[in-house]
């Protein structure tokens, strides 16, 4: 389901928004701030996780897992 809503942008936003459509990075604007919001999520949770993680302390297992994850590529989108 998704719910139509409206937000107020400074213009230089929606300029970017707009340019993006036309370049063919995105197809709407409303594709652009899904992907931003999504983004923002997962940036959210990420941080939640390094907080527990680093609550726990010291875990050689859990230090040779993010020793490898770090070595991988990421994709941003």
């Amino acid at each position: 389901m998704t719910v139509q809503i409206a937000v107020r942008l400074p213009d230089d936003l929606v300029e970017f928004l707009d340019h993006e459509i036309e370049t063919g990075a995105a197809s709407s604007r409303a594709a652009i701030v899904t992907r931003a919001l999504a983004r923002e999520r997962r940036r959210r949770a990420a941080e939640r996780d390094a907080a527990i993680y680093a609550a726990l302390g010291d875990d050689e297992d859990l230090a040779t897992f993010t020793r490898q994850a770090a070595a991988q590529p990421m994709d941003v989108d």
